[in-house]
């Protein structure tokens, strides 16, 4: 380090080989402890905690933990008896010379430092930087520091181009709500922060940047959650004249690298496995499935779909076979059969395979034996395992709960291992879907991405049938993800739109910019963008997007440390023509 008039060292790179020396530290008094009448300042820097003592007891006088101080002194050896094992430090100790109070601390700590991660959420952001003193907590950011040097380095050695594109952007509809910036030159007119760089990457392909990538600040206006925030990173990027395996290619050998290198746990080998969206469905009944855990979901529609039992008639149901758990006790499943019934279904039945090859459970006694033997043999059930039947008129309502479910087994039974990162890619997504609240259909994931088929797909199938090439990423669980091969066709695209409810004269007014670029060639794209903050979180096992983030809002949106969001003042109001009424309750 270079040394100046705050430090000679870092408190790391004090040892016994520096028995003797002079030394000058600064940092923060982390404690003062009294042994026997001599006193002990713990000096805490980014690197580690130096012990220092005092010949003169008033030398300390007036210093408040927290405080930042400048301790100039000779390094000598502790007694051995006092020797701290836990630190680089634990063996030798600063004698003051001379001691300067930089800051001193004027107000009561909302926490202690070092139990900062016990304090209450909001507490630790309204004062996050207390919060990031705590070295557990500072880990998380120097990790996301070295994670982010080598994703740039990896995406330049890839032969991508680093492009930074606007913030203060148009809104658009990508499937979550805009924030939106009043313009005060254009009173009425706003601006919106992007959702994702989506349209200027497909503008960058059509200028001829052929493969281009950035570390890019999105915003969403949706409820927070552990795993997603109103702004959060991703890496974004995109590539011409490329199909689909090329893409997945890049982005398995992205998460490849970075989970190998950056975790001890081990990492699912490429190629990754790759689901489609219904066999997903189907078999996990979520599009973001953790592979980690081994139930699978059957379908026992067809063996059951003359049962006399009435909650399974006109139904999909659905199945899953868990090995050796009939022996449980009465209160283990009843604790399955609360768990249904919080997550909103209406029971789940359940059938144990007994030794002498009969089946026992409630449901048992409206099954003919044609129907026991085919649940038995095409489920490959063993003597003590027990069969879960989840149903529901709905087909997409069974698989949700189905998965839930299964989701629920996979724990309460132990059956995740916590020590590796399953990857898989979930690709073929319909590109629309029916929203049963609106009555309408919408698209199911991205608006921009190529139909299977191009735009003949719109004459040939029903379009509640058309599949995309759009494809997720998937790991333990979580979506790390998403991407398409682009729609570069802008007939087809305004042919997706008009589904959806627009006329082509509005496609052409909502993106002027794309529609227009495409009508003067735009080549085959696509891409896709991880999440920055979900790598993150999984690295460092942590359940929260809130903890690998610096200055994040709290759970409600709100933002404690900043104070927004905040009302305007009557000026800026004025000037932004923006009156406020507030809405009579």
């Amino acid at each position: 380090m270079k040394v100046n008039s705050y430090r000679t060292h870092h408190c790391e790179e004090i040892n016994e080989s520096l028995l003797g020396h002079e030394v000058t530290v600064s940092g923060w008094v982390e404690a003062i402890r009294d042994h026997g009448g001599v006193l002990f300042l713990d000096l805490r820097d980014t690197t580690e905690v130096l012990q220092v003592v005092s010949n003169d007891d008033k030398v300390f006088r007036g210093i408040t933990k927290e405080s930042v101080i400048k301790v100039h002194g000779v390094i000598r050896k502790r007694d051995e008896e006092t020797y701290n094992p836990k630190l680089k430090t634990g063996t030798v100790e600063l004698l003051v010379s001379s001691l300067d109070i930089l800051s001193k601390v004027k107000e009561i700590l909302p926490f202690e430092i070092r139990q900062s991660k016990h304090a209450s959420e909001d507490v630790r952001l309204k004062y996050r930087y207390l919060d990031l003193r705590n070295k557990d907590v500072l880990k998380n950011f120097e990790l996301r520091s070295e994670v982010l040097h080598f994703i740039r380095n990896k995406m330049v050695d890839l032969g991508f181009m680093e492009v930074q594109t606007p913030i203060l952007t148009a809104t658009s509809p990508e499937g979550a709500r805009d924030f939106v910036v009043p313009s005060r030159n254009f009173k009425g007119k706003f601006y919106a922060l992007p959702q994702a760089p989506q349209i200027y990457k497909e503008l960058l392909m059509v200028g001829g940047v052929e493969k281009y990538f950035q570390i890019a600040p999105c915003f969403r206006d949706e409820d927070a959650r552990s795993d997603r925030t109103l702004e959060f990173y991703q890496l974004d990027f995109e590539m011409s004249y490329v199909e689909e395996d090329d893409v997945l290619n890049v982005g398995e050998e992205i998460f490849y690298d970075i989970f190998t290198k950056f975790s001890n746990k081990v990492v699912s080998p490429r190629p990754f496995r790759r689901l489609t969206y219904q066999e997903a469905m189907e078999r996990y009944g979520t599009d973001k499935p953790d592979l980690r855990n081994p139930l699978i979901i059957e379908d026992a529609s067809t063996i059951l779909e003359n049962t006399t039992f009435k909650p399974f008639q006109k139904s999909t149901i659905k199945v899953i076979v868990v090995p050796d758990i009939g022996t449980n006790s009465n209160s283990w499943f009843n604790e399955v059969v609360d768990y249904a019934s919080s997550i909103g279904m209406p029971g789940i039945g359940y059938l144990t395979l007994l030794s002498d090859g009969s089946l026992k459970g409630p449901i048992d006694k409206f099954l003919s034996d044609e129907e026991r033997q085919a649940l038995i043999e095409n489920f490959s059930m063993k003597a003590n395992s027990v069969m879960f039947f989840i149903a529901n008129k709905s087909k997409k309502v069974a698989q949700k709960y189905a998965g839930q479910i299964r989701d629920y087994l996979g724990k309460k039974l132990d059956l995740i291992d916590e020590n590796r990162f399953e990857f898989c890619i979930v690709k073929d997504f319909p590109l629309f879907s029916y929203d049963e609240e609106q009555r309408k259909i919408e698209f199911c994931h991205n608006p921009f991405s190529l139909p299977h088929g191009g735009i003949k797909a719109y004459e040939e199938k029903d379009v509640l049938d058309i599949l995309a090439y759009q494809y997720d990423f998937v790991c333990n669980g979580y979506e790390m993800s998403s991407g398409a091969i682009r729609n570069h066709d802008i007939d087809s695209l305004v042919k997706g739109f008009e589904v959806v409810g627009y006329t082509k004269e509005e496609v052409e007014s909502r993106f002027r910019s794309i529609y227009t670029a495409f009508s003067y060639g735009a080549p085959p794209h696509g891409g896709m963008a991880p999440g920055i903050d979900r790598i993150l979180m999984l690295l460092l096992d942590e359940t929260n997007l809130r903890e690998v983030q610096a200055f994040p809002t709290s759970a409600s949106g709100a933002d404690g440390l900043m104070g927004s969001p905040s009302t305007l003042t009557p000026k800026q109001l004025k000037e932004l023509g923006i009156k406020i009424e507030e809405v009579k309750k």
